[in-house]
This record gives structure tokens, C-alpha cells and sequence, in this order.
């Protein structure tokens, strides 16, 4: 593929991937952690994954204006930096035997993390044409899920050889080697600074909010972005029920004695589907348009949630999330190849700077209303994935109605662009 012949993208690529790595290996040992040693209170690996998600309250209107502002290059490579240090104190305070110290250097790592993703995915913009963005996706999606694959067995393996210290320090090592790819990244200026070199002293509350409005006006103008923005939101709602769901169904249901081992194998099952789908998706990219690659595969997955609730036999729940990770494939490559389409690359941090305050939000929600609710109010675990698949039977269906007629109208409004453009000097400010 000529992709791969971008040696700066290939760069960016193993960056995210390691960075993804130092998160998601020690989130894994840390919920293992928690389950075995406070077993009679699983709120506390919800409250865990928690810490994940709620530092973007805090932080959701500037980064997107940070990745906008300021050098996307130096953000992304700085933020790895950074979560290496709190990783060094996290290992610390392990020692300490003190939860609340724990959460607190994790809720910090978690807020710096936040930075990272909008400024590495403009960049990754900055340096493709259009016509490699979904490929681009495609090549994202299919290592992500070698690698879910892969670390998240390697998590829960570690935590069972060398213990919660030993994960810790994989995840060190994955933000050094992020950081270590992006400094070796040869990035123009036009893609690192697509807005001018700005100073941090011009940089304040009012301007701030300024851009954040732009941000959010340029999304609510663009029909079509919004509604891909709202499905990020519903994403979240399914992140945070599969971030814990299948590990107390494992612990509490199918497999108590060993549901490590079979938590890690739900990751190995929806991985492979993942990269089954990936695979699929790619080739079949071009051969169907972006909305028909979304519709299908999230009703489908909507069925295959409530199956899940329903059935209690661990090999039919596997080969289900297998194909639910198959229909999540097809789904990620199309909009991570349509929203660089819609997105002017001088907004482009902005507009990412949402998206992860909408799935952290939607993710926090449920990961709330679980702690809330099992095992006080629900005892069984199943009522809580119809409620899942109901909502994503919703969004497949709200879909159907409206993706086909703005995908129409925004094909239409680019021929138009493109027809004006033969005739007229570019413009540069960004299109609503």
C-alpha cells in the first residue's frame, strides 16, 4: 500500500498504538487488582474505570483549542511524557496500599491522556489526502484489534505473574516508545500549526470559550457531522457497559473461579472479530458508501447484545462477541474515513476535542448508573444488556432515517464545491 511508503504516518501509527497499550494493560491489571482484593464491593472497579472517564469534565473545552493553537507534534509527544512521570508515581503509590492516592494519580494520567487523540488524529489529517483517510482507518482499526487481541491478555497475564507492578511498568515503557515515534515524526508546519504559530500568553479564558463556541457552532451547522458526533455519544454508552459488563458476568455468573482467564478471552473474541471486520471493511471500503457500512451492522449488533443477556453458556457468549467485534469493524472505518472528509483541517482538533468529552460523558453515565445499580437494585446481570441492546436498536433505526438523505445532500453540496472551485481561487475559511 502507498500509505505505508508515508513513513511520518507509520510513525504516528505505532505512537497511538503504544500510547492506547500504556492505558489499556493497566486499566485491565487494575480492575483484576480491585476484584480480587475487594471482592465483596465491585463498585470499586467501576469507580475505576471512572477515573478513566471523568477527568474530561474538567478538561473538554480546551482540548480541542489546544490541538488547534497550538504544535500538535509537541502536545501529542508531551502528553506521553507526562502520563510516563504520573505512571512512575502511580507505581509509588501502590505501595502505599492507598486506594483513594490511586485513583487520584490515575483520574490525573486520565486527564492528560485526553490531550493526546485530538492532537496525534489532526496530525494524522495534516499529512494523508483524501483519498487515504479511510484506508488510513482501516490500517488503524485492523492493529488496534491485534493488539486488544494481544494486551489485553498480556494485562490480565501479567497481573498473574508478576502482579499489578510488573503491568505498571509495561505501561511506562508504552508512553516512552510513543513519545520516542512522534519525536522522530518530520511533520510540515502547515499540518503541526494549521492556524499560525500562536504564544500561550495570547491564550485565555475568553478565547478559549471563543473557540470552543466555534467548535460547537461548526458542528451543529453541519447536519451530517452532527449526527455522526451523536453516534461518538452512543459509542460511549456502549464502551462503558463492555468496559465492565463482561467482566462481572465472568465473575459473577458464567465463570467464578476463573474469570480472568475468560475476561481475557471476551477481549481475544471481540479483537479477532475486530480485526475480522477491519479486514472485511477495507475491502469493501470502496464498494459501498459510509452510511451503508453503519445502519446494518449496528442493528445487527443490537440483536447480538440482547443474545448475549440471554445466553449462559460461555462458548455461545464468545462466538457472539466475536461477531459483535465483526460489525463494530466496518463501523469504525467508515466514520473514521468520512469525518476527515467533513472536517476543515483548521477545525479539525475542535471538532475531535468533542468527541471524547460526548463518549467519556455517555461512558461516565453508565458506568454510574452500573455502580448504582448492581447488585443493590439488579441482581441480574442480563437486564443490563437488553438495556444496552434497546438503546442500540434505537440508533440503528434513527440512522436508517436520517444518514442516507444528508449523505445525499453533502455529495451533492462537494460536486457543487468542487465545480466552483475550477472557476474561483480557494478559499481558507472553513465551510459550515
Amino acid at each position: 500500500m502507498k500509505i505505508f511508503r508515508n513513513r511520518n504516518f507509520v510513525k504516528l501509527f505505532f505512537a497511538a498504538l503504544f500510547s492506547q497499550m500504556g492505558t489499556t494493560i493497566g486499566n485491565m491489571a487494575f480492575a483484576f487488582y480491585l476484584l480480587d482484593h475487594f471482592s465483596h464491593q465491585p463498585s470499586y472497579a467501576t469507580i475505576a474505570e471512572l477515573m478513566y472517564s471523568l477527568p474530561t469534565i474538567l478538561v473538554f473545552f480546551i482540548v480541542g483549542v489546544v490541538a488547534d493553537r497550538f504544535d500538535r507534534k509537541k502536545v501529542a509527544e508531551n502528553c506521553d511524557w507526562i502520563r510516563a512521570a504520573l505512571t512512575v508515581l502511580l507505581f509509588g503509590a501502590l505501595f502505599t496500599n492507598s486506594i483513594p492516592l490511586i485513583f487520584l494519580v490515575l483520574f490525573l494520567r486520565s486527564a492528560v491522556t485526553k490531550f493526546f487523540f485530538p492532537a496525534e488524529n489532526s496530525l494524522v489529517q495534516g499529512i494523508l489526502n483524501k483519498e487515504q483517510y479511510a484506508q488510513a482507518a482501516g490500517l488503524n482499526q485492523m492493529l488496534f484489534s491485534i493488539f486488544m487481541v494481544f494486551g489485553v491478555g498480556l494485562g490480565a497475564a501479567i497481573y498473574k505473574t508478576v502482579g499489578i507492578h510488573g503491568a505498571v511498568i509495561v505501561d511506562f515503557m508504552s508512553f516512552i516508545f510513543s513519545a520516542l515515534f512522534i519525536r522522530s515524526c518530520q511533520i510540515p508546519t502547515s499540518a503541526r500549526l494549521p492556524n499560525g504559530k500562536v504564544d500561550w500568553k495570547d491564550v485565555n479564558i475568553k478565547s478559549s470559550l471563543g473557540d470552543f463556541k466555534d467548535g460547537i457552532l461548526y458542528i451543529i451547522k453541519n447536519r451530517l457531522l452532527s449526527v455522526l458526533i451523536f453516534g461518538f455519544f452512543i459509542f460511549g454508552f456502549f464502551n462503558g457497559a463492555f468496559a465492565i459488563l463482561p467482566m462481572f458476568t465472568m465473575k459473577y455468573e458464567l465463570s467464578p473461579e476463573n474469570y480472568e482467564w475468560y475476561a481475557s478471552l471476551f477481549a481475544v473474541s471481540l479483537g479477532f472479530g475486530l480485526l475480522t471486520g477491519s479486514g472485511l471493511g477495507t475491502l469493501i471500503a470502496s464498494k459501498f458508501k459510509p452510511h451503508q457500512l453503519m445502519i446494518f451492522p449496528i442493528f445487527l449488533t443490537s440483536l447480538l447484545i440482547f443474545f448475549l443477556g440471554f445466553t449462559d453458556k460461555l462458548s455461545i457468549f464468545l462466538v457472539i462477541v466475536f461477531i459483535i467485534g465483526t460489525c463494530l469493524g466496518p463501523i469504525n472505518i467508515a466514520i473514521g474515513g468520512w469525518m476527515p472528509k467533513i472536517v476543515h483541517p483548521k477545525l479539525m482538533g475542535r471538532v475531535s476535542g468533542w468527541i471524547d468529552p460526548l463518549m467519556m460523558f455517555a461512558q461516565s453515565a453508565t458506568l454510574g448508573l452500573i455502580a448504582l445499580l448492581f447488585p443493590k437494585f439488579i441482581q441480574e446481570i442480563d437486564y443490563l444488556y437488553y438495556g444496552i441492546a434497546f438503546v442500540i436498536l434505537l440508533v440503528s433505526l434513527f440512522y436508517a432515517f436520517t444518514l442516507p438523505k444528508l449523505s445525499e445532500a453533502f455529495e451533492k453540496k462537494q460536486k457543487l464545491l468542487q465545480r466552483k472551485q475550477k472557476t474561483q481561487k480557494p478559499s481558507n475559511i472553513p465551510s459550515m
